[in-house]
């Protein structure tokens, strides 16, 4: 399985007082979903990759919720099978006897697995870290110390430098945070765990073959606590599938210090998917009174100036025609607006929750010399409990509004279903599923 370069394998985290000590000011958020940012379980359409949560919400993995975790004695018996099912697949037992040496259940990967769906946190609130003034002034430095290769890397691959940097800035804290925990013993705990067990047996195979290849030494093989690796936190599918050897050293090293090779990797990756040279992710709009909210929809694509024409125009200035675009409200009718353009999906591909795509959007847009988000949020407004969404979707779908499932993801069909429920009480019909929309419900 491709992933969306995800890195819902979800990442780990490191402590405040570790990014201290290796000089990093600032964290690595990574969201997943919308209109909030949460974890939830990998989709199974399209390129995949591990989303990860904002740091800012990794709890101390001493106050997370206990779990029933499995004995160390049926991993072990695990591990067995999974050597033949590998040796199968071509992988030398010498690599899987070396890899294995020494590998025991991870419970505490397994306890961050099971506690992510309760942690949220609005666009707002993500955006303020994931774009802080500490995060910029932190890209501009590290645009300078590598531009020789940045320059390079978007001459190659007709990728932004700045959009390849704030990737970087958003997944590592531009290198700062790449993860310690052994890749080969978190995928396995994972695996052997069952719950993605399928999808987490495909990455540790794919770990295996990196192993094989002779990129990295098992010891070295480190990464977030769901195997997410390097600058950009490539999952192993991914990184056998689009990583490359920028430097022309035979290896392609996405964990060394020198970032090269990763950010090369990930200019690559975005080529592959799409990226439009010279054509913007989104650019902020306002949205004139008496908008069609209907016409907020990823569905609906016009160009800059028909746009204007219905009254959606550019905060600074006409927008030069870049292609079809639609208006994005991640934070409904009360918060910024935006035109977004095919770039938008492409980083997408990297990870698909829209507040993660803005901020690496936005994040690149200052590093350029950009402003900052004119418009306001709706900051008294607070993020809904995975309970809530859920029971957001039961009371929507038995009034009427079809959820297409109780999941807690607020994905499309429950937008629509947000925008029904909103169109028949005669209220804007944006489709924000908000704590306000809730209590109207109940």
């Amino acid at each position: 399985m491709k992933f969306r370069h995800l890195s819902l394998l979800v990442g780990s985290v490191i402590g405040t007082a570790q990014l201290a000590a290796a000089g990093v000011t600032d964290q690595s958020p990574r969201p997943n979903s919308r209109p909030l940012i949460e974890q939830v379980a990998f989709k199974s359409v399209g390129p995949l990759r591990p989303l990860l949560r904002p740091e800012a919400l990794e709890p101390d993995i001493n106050k997370l919720a206990p779990i029933k975790t499995a004995s160390n004695t049926g991993f072990q018996r695990w591990i067995k099978g999974f050597k033949k099912r590998a040796l199968r697949a071509g992988i030398n037992d010498a690599t899987l006897e070396g890899a294995f040496m020494g590998i025991s259940y991870d419970a505490n990967v397994i306890k961050r697995d099971r506690n992510q769906s309760e942690f949220t946190k609005t666009i707002w609130d993500y955006l303020d870290t994931a774009v802080s003034n500490a995060r910029i002034k932190n890209g501009k430095a590290a645009i300078a110390k590598h531009n020789d290769a940045l320059i390079l890397i978007e001459a190659r691959y007709g990728v932004d430098k700045e959009v390849v940097a704030a990737i970087w800035g958003l997944e590592s804290a531009y290198g700062g945070f790449r993860g310690s925990k052994s890749v080969i013993r978190s995928l396995a705990t994972l695996a052997y765990d069952g719950r993605r067990g399928k999808f987490f047996e495909e990455q540790l195979l794919a770990a295996f073959k990196i192993l094989e290849n002779g990129d990295i030494t098992p010891q070295n093989m480190t990464g977030s606590w769901a195997g997410a690796m390097g600058h950009t936190q490539f999952i192993p599918t991914s990184y056998l599938d689009y990583a490359v050897d920028f430097t022309g050293d035979g290896k392609r090293n996405i964990w060394s210090n020198d970032p090269s090779d990763a950010l090369a990797s990930t200019a690559a990756y975005l080529k592959h998917f799409g990226w439009i040279q010279g054509q913007p992710w989104g650019v902020e709009v306002t949205i004139p009174n008496g908008f069609d909210y209907t016409l907020a929809n990823r569905t609906i694509k016009k160009s800059p100036s028909k746009w204007a024409a219905f009254g959606v125009k550019g905060t600074n200035g006409p927008i030069a025609n870049h292609g079809p675009a639609s208006v994005l409200l991640p934070a409904g009718g009360e918060g910024a607006a935006f035109l977004i353009f095919n770039n938008f999906s492409v980083i997408e591909a990297y990870n698909t929750a829209d507040a993660y795509v803005i901020g690496v959007g936005h994040l690149s847009d200052r590093l350029k010399g950009g402003p900052a988000i004119k418009s306001d949020w709706p900051r008294w407004d607070r993020a809904l409990s995975f309970d809530e969404r859920q029971e957001m979707q039961r009371r929507l779908t038995a009034q009427g509004f079809d959820t297409d499932g109780i999941d807690g993801k607020i994905g499309p069909k429950t937008i629509d279903a947000v925008r029904k429920f909103q169109q028949s009480k005669g209220v804007l019909p944006d489709g924000y599923a908000s704590f306000a929309l809730l209590k109207k419900l109940r």
